[in-house]
């Protein structure tokens, strides 16, 4: 518990804790409005796809809550239960989203492309690289310090490149719900809502990864200083 931990990455953390509760308590809220449609998210997500002629992208359910996903390999729009066949306002905001994925994909949106070829070494990264950095302060080994940072920025990268990723699937969700006219205008709002405190999360999770990397960089930089 550094003084740069205490800083930075505490309040980082905090941030982080507050929006996931934010999204869960604003999803359970707009999880008890239906559309005036009647219209499931599974349904929304197949209507928004056949209107891009994506019909070999696949629309499924899949276990868990909040753990909607599309999948550009396979080409799958992953829906959990509760969004899957639930006709909530926050289900066909979290559906028109993934989709927005989809549609991402198709027509070959920069930042989804980068951010997709730097899974692997956020995977690494994110796992190794604090480990690494911590041990070459411990041990005072420079090499394992600077390959620990060097492997924890590439993490960091995913992170913000996710940011622009995340928005515009967003505006791409309301816009189509707007225009194929699936929701009313007064249930947009709600909806932006959904999305926006989905949002956050992402926000906060780069907000930790950054913090996490400065600490790093700091504590090195003091290292360096003392030897």
């Amino acid at each position: 518990m550094d003084s740069y931990f205490m800083l930075l990455v505490f309040p980082a953390f905090i941030f982080a804790i507050f929006s996931q509760f934010k999204v869960k308590s604003t999803f359970k809220k707009y999880s008890q409005m239906s559309n005036s449609r009647n219209m499931t998210g599974a349904q929304v997500s197949r209507m928004i796809l056949d209107r891009h002629g994506l019909y070999d992208v696949s629309v499924e359910p899949i276990e868990g809550r909040l753990t909607d996903h599309y999948d550009p390999r396979t080409k799958r729009v992953r829906l959990s239960e509760n969004v899957y066949y639930s006709t909530s306002l926050a289900a066909i905001g979290v559906a028109a989203h993934e989709t927005g994925h989809a549609v991402q994909h198709a027509v070959g949106y920069a930042p989804l492309g980068l951010r997709s070829s730097l899974v692997p070494i956020a995977n690494i990264g994110s796992t190794l690289g604090p480990y690494l950095a911590i041990f070459g302060l411990m041990f005072n080994m420079q090499y394992l310090l600077q390959l620990g940072i060097i492997l924890f920025t590439g993490a960091v990268a995913f992170y913000l490149i996710t940011l622009p990723v995340e928005f515009n699937a967003s505006r791409r969700a309301v816009n189509m719900l707007r225009g194929e006219y699936v929701l009313s205008h007064n249930e947009i709002p709600p909806v932006k809502k959904v999305l926006n405190a989905a949002a956050m999360t992402y926000v906060a999770s780069a907000a930790v990864a950054m913090a996490s990397l400065l600490r790093l960089l700091l504590l090195a930089g003091a290292r360096g200083e003392e030897d």
